[in-house]
């Protein structure tokens, strides 16, 4: 199974109403670009505010995707959660609604040693007949996890059972001593909303889970790298970066307020609302700069 799961998978976001419930027809919209655009599957993770969901909508959300998916792609659901009966409940759940398979970061309330961290991997791996993709988000949230447990859960699962997505800095550098140290046996995912795909890309990784709010560029730039045209990924690569540098002025809320943004702008959800609190929002200039950006982009893809 977890041959399938590569290429361009993105992160949907939440879309919600004025009432902050989720916005279904909104969700629908979001999925249909993204499969008209190309992609292998969709993901719920960060981005998709998680966090911020209560348990009850966390499931069904998992199981909304895959409803309005319809078997278009693979379905990839984020369980990552404060106890491991949480995280296995989420699991399930997600595994009998049709997920394909199931992703999750560690706790982010404590920083585990590490015979807590493999009880809890190994119960996720042990809960479900799917492959698991272990995340480290500690760029953003949450602990960094050390290459040799990477290999460690390789060794005792299996590189068909246990996949990555590391987002701990260094990313590129963690990247290739993840290859390395695993013989290149490790299926690694790019994180980076594509401010580092060029350099993921050249150190292994097998696919790259962005956002969906620049997804027509992340797709015209893989596109470029699997055919080996520099010239055109470094044209499509810019404007992506310069994009994900303001959003990264301010962690996770700065993504999603921009992201958000931008989906609203291309027509795809109807408001940029945000699971409250939050740290950051988007002011006049930033939005000005966004569009400019937006714009080069879009007009690059033309070109």
């Amino acid at each position: 199974m977890s041959q399938k799961i590569k290429g361009v998978l993105p992160i949907l976001h939440t879309p919600f109403d004025g009432n902050d419930e989720i916005d279904l027809a909104g969700l629908q919209r979001e999925i249909d670009w993204a499969f008209d655009l190309g992609v292998s599957g969709v993901c719920s993770a960060m981005v998709s505010e998680i966090l911020r969901l209560t348990s009850d909508e966390r499931i069904q959300l998992n199981r909304q995707i895959v409803e309005r998916t319809a078997g278009r792609g693979v379905v990839i659901a984020s369980v990552g959660a404060e106890s491991t009966k949480q995280a296995v409940l989420f699991a399930k759940d997600a595994v009998q609604s049709g997920c394909s398979a199931i992703m999750a970061i560690p706790p982010i309330s404590t920083a585990l040693p590490e015979p807590a961290l493999w009880r809890y991997f190994a119960a996720l791996a042990d809960a479900v007949d799917v492959p698991v993709i272990v995340q480290d988000a500690s760029s953003y949230v949450g602990a960094s996890i050390p290459t040799s447990f990477y290999v460690r859960l390789i060794n005792e699962y299996g590189a068909e059972k246990i996949l990555f997505k590391p987002e701990g800095s260094p990313i590129g550098p963690n990247l290739s001593d993840l290859r390395d140290a695993s013989e290149g046996r490790a299926r690694m995912f790019d994180g980076s909303g594509g401010s580092l795909l060029i350099d993921a890309y050249r150190r292994g990784v097998v696919g790259t889970m962005p956002g969906v709010d620049l997804l027509d560029g992340i797709i015209g730039l893989w596109t470029a790298l699997k055919r080996n045209d520099d010239a055109t990924a470094y044209r499509i690569y810019f404007p992506i970066c310069a994009l994900v540098a303001l959003q990264l002025q301010a962690g996770l809320d700065g993504f999603l307020a921009i992201e958000k943004y931008i989906l609203v702008k291309r027509g795809l959800f109807t408001t940029d609302h945000r699971r409250e609190p939050n740290s950051w929002t988007l002011d006049d200039e930033t939005r000005e700069e966004v569009d400019r950006l937006l714009e080069m982009m879009t007009k690059t893809l033309s070109s």
